[in-house]
Parts: structure tokens; C-alpha cells; sequence
């Protein structure tokens, strides 16, 4: 499995509350970002628009290695990809996802933004595929997919993730803190809608996994895992886990 694509359907803060570190308005997406989406339908650009500014994208672009390559489970659209790539040209990033319609908008995006194969790739997998174990990357990055998946699956994920990072690498899991009861359940409402409504997400479940459970699984993998609070002025309960392999 990969992720399912979209992520929580965001519901942004205010503008005003809605700053990021270096005193910017999060709607404030970068010139390579928008220039990117500008041709993509006005659904496209309002969810890469909406969910940009909903998550902290380049709070988790910044622990990214700033060169080598690296995995992206569950890019959707390849909003994430597209910034990781942007972040720096020493990176090549793979991101893969099981829906084929997003993957196509997310290919035409990194044209639009001058980024070859050498750079960023998209590739479409199977609900059930695991990064084969030949294969390592410099880093390994899933944002908002393990809730879409049911718990088992989840953390078997996890650890199929874990096990191809590289030595020196990290993998970077982008969850909800189940602990942060209000805001997580306000993310389970806005998901379940997403899902089983609007299906702007692919997914049959909505299950937060707890936080804990996933660096359980990390930590026996052989990574030293650390865990960032990213939920000041988001309505999600945002958390970042950072898992390094020596």
C-alpha cells in the first residue's frame, strides 16, 4: 500500500493565525510551487493551495538530507515531492502513490516546474506495494497515509519503510497526535468526509494510529527516533516523527 493520496482535507487556520517560522502567511506557497500548478484544473490548484497551507511542508522538507535519494510514500499529487525537489538539486526524489489520475496532474507538474526523471519521478503502485528491500534511500518520507490504512497495515508499512533507509538516513513519518484528543477529532470528522463523500481521498478506513505504536515499530527497526510537536496554529494535532539510522 501507499498513500492513499490526499492527506487530511485541510481546514486552514485564519489568516492571521496563519504564519509560519519566518513571520510569512502559510497561504504564501513558493513561486516554484504555484508556477508548478498554474495549468492544473482549479480543483487541483485549490487542494495543492488548501493543503499547503494546512500542513507544515517545509517544517519536514527541512529535515530531508540535502542530497541523494529519497522516497516519498503516498505523494498524491507530489506536492511534498515538488518542494523536497525544489529544496535542493542535489536531492532525486521517487515519489509513488496508487492513484494514477493524481500521478498524471503530478507529473505534469514537475515539467511545468523544469524537473526531468533525474530529478523527480512518479511512479504508480499496487494498495499493497512495500519498497522492495534492494533498494535504499538517503531518506524515506509518509505524510498523512498510515491513518487511511488501518492500524496493522500502518505499522507493517512502517517497518517495510524503515527497513530501506540507509545508513546515516532517516525516515520521516507526518501523523496526527492521538493524545491531542479535541483537534484529532475534528481531523477524524474532516477524513471521514474526504473518504466517504467527497472521495477527494482514497481510503476505506479512518484510524488514527497512535504515536506511540509507530515509533515502537521504528525503534525496532534499529532507528534512534524523535518526535516534534507541529501543531501551533494548525487545527490538526500535526506531529513529526524522525527516525535516524546510524
Amino acid at each position: 500500500m501507499t498513500g492513499r493520496g490526499a492527506g487530511p482535507q485541510p481546514t486552514p487556520d485564519t489568516p492571521s493565525e496563519a504564519n509560519t517560522a519566518s513571520g510569512g502567511s502559510r497561504w504564501h506557497r513558493p513561486p516554484g510551487i504555484i508556477a508548478a500548478y498554474e495549468a492544473e484544473p482549479w480543483s487541483t490548484r485549490a487542494h495543492t493551495m488548501v493543503r499547503w497551507a494546512s500542513i507544515p511542508m517545509e517544517t519536514v522538507q527541512q529535515e530531508l538530507p540535502s542530497s541523494g535519494e529519497i522516497l516519498e510514500i503516498g505523494c498524491g499529487h507530489g506536492l511534498f515531492s515538488l518542494t523536497a525537489a525544489l529544496g535542493s538539486e542535489d536531492r532525486r526524489i521517487i515519489g509513488t502513490d496508487i492513484d494514477g489520475a493524481k500521478l498524471i496532474e503530478a507529473r505534469r507538474a514537475a515539467q511545468a516546474a523544469g524537473l526531468g526523471q533525474d530529478r523527480l519521478e512518479f511512479v504508480q503502485v499496487e494498495s499493497d506495494w512495500r519498497p522492495p528491500v534492494e533498494q535504499t534511500y538517503g531518506a524515506v518520507v509518509i505524510i498523512d497515509v498510515l491513518y487511511l490504512l488501518g492500524i496493522a497495515a500502518a505499522l507493517d508499512l512502517t517497518a517495510a519503510a524503515a527497513r530501506v533507509v540507509q545508513p546515516g538516513g532517516t525516515l520521516l513519518i507526518k501523523e496526527m497526535d492521538t493524545t491531542r484528543r479535541a483537534k484529532s477529532a475534528w481531523c477524524s470528522t474532516q477524513e471521514l468526509i474526504s473518504t466517504k463523500l467527497t472521495r477527494v481521498t482514497e481510503g476505506e478506513t479512518v484510524e488514527l494510529v497512535p504515536l506511540d505504536a509507530i515509533r515502537t515499530v521504528m525503534q525496532e527497526a534499529g532507528l534512534d527516533v524523535t518526535t516534534r510537536a507541529l501543531d501551533r496554529h494548525y487545527v490538526h494535532p500535526h506531529a513529526l516523527l524522525i527516525g535516524q539510522r546510524c
